[in-house]
């Protein structure tokens, strides 16, 4: 151990008031992503809202990366620890690079690394504040899967975070089907998406679409959607609720 590093650690041992290096409670987030399995590969949503507490402080953070040639990841929670992983992730798909083997980590091996990641960190009491969607195809296979900062995983045909696991997730479990085509499965996420905006405070609109196929990764430019607020349910939210504000 260096001097440097030995001092580091003294300070860390002898002094209580040393700085914390990791997160304790999550500052900047970000909400829902939901993505699907459609006939040609997997497409994936997110909005580009990060919200400091209970405001709306930024609205152009991208939650949906590429990670190597088949994958895309998408990420709500800790937008720190999101880059944290990120920076881990590259390194790993630079490591498998340098191999030089002409072969590629695919989606089924990124997910198996995050999920690893993810319980190792939770085990540690340091968890990584994010719950995470791994999606990609390779070798005409499509994959779709899910880890929570505890580690817990499965995967499905349709996956979600935040919000979106109580009011998208119902949408996808009526209206999902395999042989989805591509605006079919934009509609549907864009349809998710529109519900999440309205009922979840932390949602922006302006969001980006992306898709990974057997072609490649493509992330569209941010846009907005159309929206409709005079419902009679938001003109007057406590109408039919008695003894209410």
């Amino acid at each position: 151990m260096s001097p440097v590093d030995s001092n580091q650690a003294n300070y860390g041992i002898l002094c209580p008031e040393a700085p914390i290096q990791r997160t304790q409670y999550p500052y900047v987030t970000g909400t829902s992503v939901v993505a699907i399995k459609y006939k040609d590969g997997i497409l994936m949503v997110s909005d580009l809202g990060g919200s400091y507490g209970s405001t709306l402080r930024y609205k152009s953070v991208e939650r949906i990366k590429a990670i190597g040639k088949h994958s895309l990841l998408g990420a709500s929670g800790e937008i720190s620890d999101f880059q944290e992983l990120l920076r881990n992730l590259d390194e790993l798909i630079l490591y498998d690079n340098m191999w030089d083997d002409g072969n590629a980590l695919g989606p089924k091996e990124i997910h198996s690394y995050l999920t690893r990641v993810m319980y190792n960190r939770r085990n540690k009491f340091n968890p990584l504040w994010n719950s995470l969607v791994l999606g990609g195809v390779k070798n005409g296979q499509k994959y779709l899967g899910t880890v929570n900062m505890i580690g817990v995983t499965f995967e499905d045909d349709h996956v979600t975070t935040g919000f979106g696991n109580h009011l998208a997730r119902p949408i996808l479990r009526d209206e999902w089907h395999e042989n989805l085509t591509y605006e079919e499965g934009v509609k549907l996420l864009e349809k998710c998406m529109r519900v999440l905006l309205y009922r979840d405070r932390s949602a922006v609109n302006k969001l980006q679409i992306a898709k990974i196929t057997e072609e490649g990764v493509t992330i569209s430019q941010p846009y907005s959607l159309k929206t409709f607020w005079n419902y009679a349910a938001f003109e007057n939210p406590t109408s039919g609720a008695e003894g209410s504000w």
